[in-house]
């Protein structure tokens, strides 16, 4: 914005010399007399020295002859009245200012229109969005066909500074439009104003088209992981993980966040051993944190994946981490699938011993089985009848108590004929 105001000023200077009969004009402009000039070039000096006071002191005496001044002169001195405050930082006299300018007539078309567009971009600065409209309006029927645009981006930022998306998003897409026709890519930022609106307008489908063009014209890492992102959303799973293990291969993926991020993601795509491994190593390289959450994840996944001597790993060291027996007893549970059964047993008594569990009727029913396997019928009954007692088990637990009691039965007689 500043540069643009001082390339304004720098302007106004040239117009100083320029004759107006030499610019396109519908009306006459009156000439620039030279008495007018000096003091306005002694205004500008100060400026340019730093001393914007004594430079507006100096325009305050151009000012009491204002209504001797021709439309031009006036117009020249509102724009050096301008461009002071706007150095001071007071916008909006700024604006008041160089809205005199373009009040004045007849002036040079072009120092209408470059004043017009600085008024456009003060107000939006402002806040003022409504009269940044008004002035683009204003500005657009002094543009040429071909300058176009900027005012449609401008014109759109201003609607969506006003949460006006809908009056927005039209602006923008000529504006993308227009450079496409050129074979020309859309300046970055007026793609991300168009996601921004897309997003507001709650259009998840047309935001993942806006960062695919993001990705394929500026492929900066956060495209990627946002696009990532927007189809996770839209339930796009393997376009997700698409994108992350490209993302992976060049070097994007850094956070901790985004770590979990690819990981979830190849579990959803039922890659559970990747899923695992994955967070496995970011939690070893120190990139995500070894958390309840995270190795409680990492442990899912190796179950899933039928990994399960490293699911008792994990299972075994979230355990100690918490005060409840509920991953030991899932330790029990990994024992028992892998008839580990002396171990099932030893890990259910070290669950029930921690406590606290959410189902302690699974528990009898994991120590019955395990008593089973190893043929010990008379313990396997007892594990199967505690397990009666829970609702949750009572409907397993009978079928079980069923067959432990037969066996035990049988082991019975088997023992009298011996």
């Amino acid at each position: 914005m500043k540069l643009q105001f001082l390339a304004l000023a720098v302007c106004s200077v040239w117009l100083l010399f320029v004759h107006p009969a030499q610019a396109q004009q519908t009306e006459r402009v009156p000439a620039l007399r030279e008495k007018v000039y000096g003091q306005l070039a002694r205004a500008q000096e100060q400026a340019d020295n730093g001393n914007l006071e004594q430079g507006l002191s100096i325009l305050g005496e151009v000012a009491e002859k204002a209504d001797s001044m021709n439309s031009y002169e006036r117009a020249m001195m509102w724009n050096f009245y301008g461009f002071m405050y706007y150095e001071q930082g007071n916008t909006k006299q700024a604006i008041n200012y160089f809205e005199k300018v373009v009040n004045e007539s007849p002036i040079p078309d072009s120092l209408q229109k470059s004043t017009l567009y600085s008024l456009a971009q003060l107000a939006l600065s402002d806040g003022q969005f409504q009269r940044a409209i008004g002035f683009l309006g204003q500005w657009e029927g002094l543009a040429k066909e071909n300058e176009m645009s900027k005012a449609w981006v401008l014109k759109a930022q201003a609607y969506y500074q006003a949460d006006k998306h809908q009056e927005a998003l039209p602006l923008i897409d000529k504006a993308i439009a227009a450079a496409d026709s050129k074979n020309k890519t859309p300046d970055e930022n007026w793609l991300i104003l168009k996601r921004a609106l897309h997003y507001e307008l709650e259009q998840p489908k047309q935001v993942a088209k806006v960062m695919e063009r993001l990705v394929a014209d500026y492929s900066k890492p956060e495209y990627w992981l946002q696009l990532a992102g927007v189809y996770a959303q839209l339930e796009q799973d393997d376009k997700q993980l698409a994108v992350l293990e490209a993302a992976r291969q060049q070097g994007f993926i850094e956070k901790g966040s985004e770590w979990k991020q690819l990981a979830q993601a190849y579990y959803f795509n039922e890659l559970p051993y990747k899923a695992a491994e994955t967070i496995h190593q970011a939690m070893s390289d120190g990139q995500v944190e070894k958390s309840v959450d995270n190795l409680k994840f990492m442990a899912q996944a190796y179950t899933q994946a039928k990994e399960y001597e490293l699911a008792i790993e994990a299972y075994n060291e979230l355990s100690g981490k918490v005060e409840h027996g509920n991953f030991a007893l899932q330790v029990a549970q990994l024992h028992l699938t892998l008839n580990n059964n002396e171990k099932a047993l030893e890990s259910a008594e070290s669950a029930l011993s921690k406590g606290n569990l959410d189902n302690e009727g699974n528990l009898y029913l994991i120590k019955g089985m395990a008593s089973l396997n190893l043929k010990r019928y008379e313990q396997a009954t007892s594990h199967f009848e505690q397990a009666l007692g829970y609702q949750a088990t009572e409907q397993s637990a009978q079928q079980w108590l069923k067959y432990a009691k037969s066996q035990l039965k049988q082991q019975q007689q088997l023992a009298k004929l011996k």
